[in-house]
């Protein structure tokens, strides 16, 4: 049987076993054992499957997750993120827009302090907008900057998502935080533009935040920056020991879940319930993780041994089409996958066979996974599976539908969409802070 007849017979395997509702990790290592005992026979099959799976448990990098995991959430239930929010509306001032970009800013600074996609956009759903919705700021508009800042922590180091990618693809991590920094600020930057611009050409948008506070001179707001220093000390910590190279990104993982224990504690929020609530979120999101990488990584460890990667890495080199065009092909394969798969299965299925032909194609793998993040965020706000628009649905107020919230991310998508192609056409923006740390 030719590879092509098995490559199709996989992939209708992966779909009918998620049709009928088996969970993704299970489905991927359903279909690799499957394939793995009809190829090499049962005692053979499991051995090489474990084999597979035994290899990527046995990263030191894949240890960072957890500790990123558990800074989050820790952060998440001390209070800092509201007191970060509250900090930064007041030194906004009195400027129609304020607490839209405000609420923008803040999602950066929890991206670099978190790195998780769903719990950033649930605190700011729980935090930010309440807030705007009783200032009277338009609907749409909220939602919209919502989902879309929230999911700046896909491209904000320290992504978990460039964590995985970086394992993936067996590229320093170190480099791939460093290249997605200008890329997310950029993506920050196109939203806040976006948010003046509307809320100038349409005032009735977004009222400006009238309270005693914002209308004290600037050097009286700066004692409200007290909510601001704790966080800022954290992300300079844990982004510092990397980029400096003191420490590795795991290493920094763990220093950032102390910080995160120390924060909290400086906070007078550290207790034995808030620990525990921390550390059970933390093996529940984890652990939904690893049996995602389980599978991902047994279906495409069997794949390649019968000769599936070589075929469809042929496929892509093979294409009589100018390199980019390769490139955005392989773009259009992940925005594809993002309609029916979760973006770990995404990363371990494509990025071994799409990273060798990067290289062949001449192009850097690290600039190649800014892209690769830059399109999981926008999978993440695409309507109608995107993930960002349930997760915000879930603590969102009543009369907020999930219509409304489709709707919402519409503009945000093209923004996103803009980003994406100025990675893509001026490589620089991603490479020129990582070429500093050679």
């Amino acid at each position: 049987m030719g590879i092509e007849i098995i490559t199709l017979l996989i992939v209708l395997a992966l779909l009918a076993l998620m049709a009928v509702g088996v969970p993704l990790g299970v489905t991927t290592l359903t279909v690799s054992l499957a394939t793995a005992i009809l190829y090499f026979g049962e005692r053979a099959g499991f051995f090489i499957v474990a084999a597979n799976v035994s290899e990527v448990l046995h990263k030191y990098e894949l240890i960072a997750v957890p500790f990123f995991v558990f800074m989050a959430n820790v952060l998440e239930r001390s209070g800092i993120a509201k007191s970060l929010f509250d900090s930064m509306a007041i030194m906004g001032g009195r400027f129609r827009g304020s607490v839209g970009v405000q609420t923008c800013i803040v999602a950066v600074v929890l991206a670099a302090m978190s790195g998780i996609m769903g719990g950033e956009i649930v605190m700011l759903g729980l935090i930010a907008l309440p807030q705007m919705l009783r200032l009277g700021y338009d609907k749409h508009l909220s939602i919209g900057i919502i989902c879309a800042a929230g999911a700046l922590a896909t491209l904000i180091p320290p992504s978990v998502v460039l964590i995985i990618y970086g394992l993936a693809a067996q590229v320093s991590i170190t480099k791939l935080f460093a290249a997605s920094a200008v890329p997310g600020l950029i993506l920050a930057s196109l939203y806040i533009v976006y948010i003046l611009v509307r809320v100038r050409l349409n005032p009735s948008l977004a009222p400006i935040y009238d309270i005693p506070e914002t209308g004290l001179p600037f050097l009286q707001r700066l004692k409200f920056m007290k909510g601001v220093i704790l966080p800022a000390i954290l992300i300079g910590a844990v982004l510092g020991v990397i980029y400096s190279g003191i420490a590795t990104v795991t290493e920094a993982a763990a220093i950032g879940a102390v910080g995160a224990l120390v924060v909290a504690a400086l906070r007078g929020e550290l207790n034995w319930r808030m620990a525990r609530d921390a550390m059970r979120q933390t093996v529940l999101t984890v652990g939904s993780i690893i049996w995602l990488v389980l599978g991902a990584v047994s279906l495409i460890g069997i794949y390649n041994r019968i000769g599936g990667g070589e075929f469809l890495r042929g496929l892509l080199t093979g294409l009589d089409v100018a390199p980019l065009t390769v490139i955005i092909v392989m773009m259009l394969i992940v925005m594809v996958l993002g309609t029916f798969l979760e973006w770990i299965a995404i990363i371990f299925i494509t990025v071994p066979i799409f990273a060798p032909v990067v290289i062949d194609l001449g192009f850097d793998p690290v600039w190649f996974g800014v892209l690769f993040a830059m399109n999981i965020q926008i999978y993440y706000l695409s309507p109608p599976f995107g993930p960002a628009c349930f997760f915000l649905k879930s603590v969102a107020p009543k009369g907020i539908e999930l219509q409304d919230i489709f709707v919402a991310v519409l503009p945000f998508i093209a923004l996103q969409a803009l980003g994406l192609f100025l990675v893509l056409f001026i490589p620089e923006l991603a490479l020129w802070l990582p070429s500093m740390l050679d």
